[in-house]
């Protein structure tokens, strides 16, 4: 027996990937272009970071000179990974934003 082929579904399946291209393509520059500031815990490092977890810029507060290296590497340390959870983060509610009214063809 022959199978009927549902022309329908297959052009909304068409064109919800081509919609979901799109959307890919605006997530894609919004978390490129999505800047978080985070801090160290003793506020003396600021690191700027994408949604996509690229490091922009750092700033430093203050003089290193009392510090050990050791201390300075606990700060750096603890900021970069504060950088990582902000940018995870941020791309789950980019995410959210972007793609948070798409439906699944099974939701027709």
């Amino acid at each position: 027996m022959p199978r009927e082929i549902d022309e329908a579904w297959i052009d909304e399946a068409i064109e919800r990937y081509r919609r979901l291209d799109v959307l890919r393509a605006e997530f894609d520059k919004a978390v490129a272009g999505h800047v978080v500031s985070v801090h160290s815990p003793d506020d003396s490092i600021e690191v700027l970071v994408t949604a996509a977890g690229d490091i922009t810029d750092v700033h430093i507060r203050g003089s290193l000179q009392h510090r050990t290296a050791t201390e300075l590497a606990r700060e750096v340390q603890a900021v970069v990974t504060t950088a990582a959870e902000a940018a995870r983060w941020a791309r789950e509610k980019l995410h959210d934003e972007v793609f948070g009214a798409f439906r699944s063809l099974g939701d027709r």
